[in-house]
């Protein structure tokens, strides 16, 4: 349990909450916390699924500009690697992770989103890489993961003029994968979270590699990613109690072994 990154859980659904005041600013304790937090739901087997919540005002403003405004390029080369990493940690969570975005998920904060496998928006959030108006560019995952989200061009779009996108035009171009009502954000998160709470969780892993790392390759080494993780879960007590309850028609119950 940090003090700006706590983790709740409940009905194998775990929310790392995000609570730093006011605007939920990830500062260097808060990058350490969130890395822990994300390592911590990734190792325990009881959690199927994960929200990332920053509470009903902002997911997440960005990261802490006045703390990274005295440094210089020795220090940020070495700061920037942790930085990266914690989100990273995010990132490689074996689970399906939902981002439960309200008001702004701004620079850091949208980033940090992007790290998730969907994300859920209220009707009110802004989302963006407004980076460039200080001089600088994402550095957190913003020139990477959101071309491979959303495309170049329109990636380019948002890193270069720095501009704020609605919920409306977020959907539209993909980076959100649904808008709800502000109050409902958080409800519809656990909702979409629950879907997998009775799914096989080595499957969900092995799915969801696949697939980051089919999408870093070619088409024929992403193939030979997806036959080794296909066929590595016959392995697993799962897949055969899968296969067995289709066969007779009974529901699964999947333990993760």
């Amino acid at each position: 349990m940090g003090e700006f990154v706590r983790v709740e859980s409940a009905g194998g659904i775990a929310t790392i909450r995000l609570d730093r005041p006011k605007m939920n600013a990830i500062n260097i304790q808060m990058q350490a916390e969130l890395g822990d937090a994300a390592r911590q739901v990734d190792a325990d087997p009881g959690i199927r699924a994960v929200v990332i919540y920053g509470g009903e005002r902002s997911f997440a403003a960005g990261v802490d500009i006045k703390e990274m405004a005295h440094m210089g390029y020795a220090e940020m080369s070495a700061h920037s690697g942790g930085l990266q990493a914690c989100f990273t940690a995010v990132a490689k969570i074996g689970k399906p992770v939902i981002a439960a975005v309200t008001g702004y998920a701004l620079g850091g904060g949208c980033e940090l989103a992007l790290c998730a496998d969907f994300r859920v928006a209220g009707e009110g959030a802004k989302l963006g890489q407004p980076e460039i108006a200080l001089g600088i560019i994402p550095g957190a995952g913003g020139t990477q993961r959101l071309p491979r989200l959303i495309g170049p061009a329109r990636a380019k779009d948002l890193v270069f003029t720095g501009r704020h996108v609605d919920a409306a035009e977020s959907l539209a171009i993909g980076l959100v994968d649904k808008v709800v009502p502000d109050a409902d954000v958080y409800t519809a998160s656990l909702a979409l979270a629950e879907r997998f709470a009775d799914a096989p969780p080595l499957a969900l892993r092995a799915a969801k590699q696949a697939i980051d790392h089919g999408l870093e390759t070619d088409l024929d080494t992403g193939l030979e990613i997806e036959r080794l993780h296909f066929s590595a879960l016959f392995a697993t007590e799962d897949a055969h109690t899968g296969l067995k309850a289709f066969t007779e028609k009974t529901k699964p119950t999947f333990t993760g072994r």
